[in-house]
């Protein structure tokens, strides 16, 4: 069984950074996250495969948000630059046994608890 842990979350305000990150305890071939807000349905954000340097984003956070990997730390990391209030939600990392970048919430295997990222106006 996979664990994945986050850290990072917090609170920032309108214009500000953080940066999110998510170890994995076992071998998956793709990570991403995935944020939800209140009342709302979980949503992609970006995923990374461990194979490649090419990276998924949803249009939302595409030029604010950069993912990466560290190979021999088993993490990726979420650099979130030009937070808006309409980004706060809490922050899930998820890892999936397939070597795709998928932005569907059902395609992964294995879920973090979640970090809470506020954006104040």
């Amino acid at each position: 069984q996979v664990q994945l842990v986050e850290s990072g979350g917090g609170l920032v305000q309108a214009g500000g950074s953080l940066r999110l990150s998510c170890a994995a305890s076992g071998s998956v071939l793709t990570m991403g996250w995935f944020r939800q807000a209140p009342g709302k349905e979980r949503e992609f954000v970006a995923a990374l495969s461990w194979s490649s340097s090419s990276p998924t984003y949803a249009d939302s956070v595409k030029g604010r948000f950069t993912i990466s990997k560290d190979n021999t730390k088993n993490t990726v990391y979420l650099q979130m630059n030009s937070l808006t209030p309409e980004d706060t939600a809490l922050y899930y990392c998820a890892g999936r046994r397939g070597a795709w970048p998928d932005r569907l919430t059902t395609r992964y295997d294995y879920w973090g608890q979640g970090t809470q990222v506020t954006v104040s106006s």
